[in-house]
């Protein structure tokens, strides 16, 4: 990915995590800015803990796929909202946006649908898509307990998020054909059938769980103050 000519203010970190969750992480300058706020990128998907460890200080994170498909120039508009105050979750919609033909199949998009549907039904919170590319505070990710470390990091971070009571905002991002690698989930009618059952078994743990207390973006203010 091509990091050189973002216009985020304040440094960046740039954390690669691979399948096994190892951190090959490094500096990556930017512009200079005269903002103070850390962000970290993760570039791929399966994340865990270990990479939260390894970000400690910044304050946003931004997570993105590594295969070249989600564009880095959108990052600005992830952490834009987050940074002003005004939400704690920013999560790219490739449904939304403009793809280009043959980036993403068709039962990605149907997919996104229906399971976005199915959470404004538990929630009331509007998604149409599981897209990798997002941004949430920090400390928010940390509190909402996170536990899954596959195929459904993503749906489980934002049905936490939204059973939560954060302040959710999905906006539109352009999404490109990849350019490395082959999909585990899009590749192959296994990879798809296995991302799938992964993806529904996380929906239904979660949203068979026990409501925790609902956390609201004015306590992390209160306690940023």
């Amino acid at each position: 990915m091509d990091l050189k000519h973002l216009t985020i203010c304040g440094p960046l970190m740039l954390l690669v995590v691979t399948a096994a969750c190892e951190s090959k992480n490094a500096a990556v300058p930017t512009a200079p800015g005269t903002g103070t706020a850390v962000q970290a990128v993760v570039a791929d998907v399966t994340i865990a803990s270990p990479t939260l460890a390894s970000a400690d200080g910044a304050q946003i994170m931004v997570f993105m796929d590594g295969d070249g498909a989600d564009d880095p120039m959108s990052l600005a508009a992830l952490i834009a909202p987050i940074r002003s105050g005004e939400y704690d979750f920013v999560i790219g919609s490739r449904a939304l946006g403009r793809r280009a033909p043959g980036s993403i199949a068709w039962h990605q998009i149907a997919a996104g649908t229906l399971a976005g549907l199915a959470m404004r039904m538990l929630y009331g919170v509007r998604y149409t898509d599981m897209c990798a590319f997002r941004a949430i505070r920090r400390q928010v990710l940390l509190d909402l307990g996170m536990r899954e470390m596959g195929y459904g990091w993503n749906i489980e971070m934002q049905m936490r998020a939204a059973r939560s009571g954060l302040r959710i905002l999905e906006i539109p991002v352009p999404y490109r054909c990849r350019t490395g690698g082959t999909s585990k989930v899009a590749g192959s009618l296994r990879g798809t059938l296995r991302a799938g059952l992964r993806i529904l078994a996380t929906f239904c743990r979660v949203a068979t769980r026990p409501t925790s207390a609902r956390r609201t973006a004015r306590a992390h203010e209160d306690a940023d103050a």
